[in-house]
């Protein structure tokens, strides 16, 4: 497995481009979403909130896109984790951790630069809003 390193924070200006793309497809398919694209260091860069779209799911797009980056990998791995159960379940103990998917890692030369989360429909929904914001960036 090769190893990620942590690059430079995310620009605005492409934090604003993945958020675009993102709701794009959201809206293409009539999903109210919040998006949220987070620096490589995790922190917030820029959140947009749909028209309607759910309160909750504020706080929720931020958790998926910070796991994402935090653990260099899409937050769906852990979702499929605990789905299987077992040893996968300890998971739910991490602290920072958002077991859903619509969290995916931004990167730019093969370095994480960010990490886009999307939150606001079934979780698979939020993954492919994610994963159309993401492909602006990571091509």
């Amino acid at each position: 497995m090769q190893i990620v390193e942590y690059g430079p924070p995310i620009s605005l200006a492409d934090a604003k481009r993945a958020i675009e793309a993102a709701e794009a497809e959201a809206s293409a398919n009539q999903w109210a979403m919040v998006i949220a694209v987070v620096d490589s260091t995790g922190h917030l860069v820029a959140l947009h909130k749909m028209d309607h779209a759910q309160f909750g799911s504020i706080a929720v797009a931020q958790a998926k896109a910070q796991t994402a980056v935090n653990f260099k990998r899409p937050s769906k791995v852990f979702e499929d984790a605990v789905a299987e159960g077992g040893l996968g379940l300890r998971l739910l103990a991490t602290e920072g951790l958002c077991p859903l998917e619509g969290g995916i890692p931004l990167l730019r030369d093969g370095k994480l630069i960010g990490a886009i989360g999307a939150s606001g429909a079934q979780s698979t929904q939020d993954g492919q809003v994610a994963v159309a914001g993401a492909r602006i960036i990571n091509g």
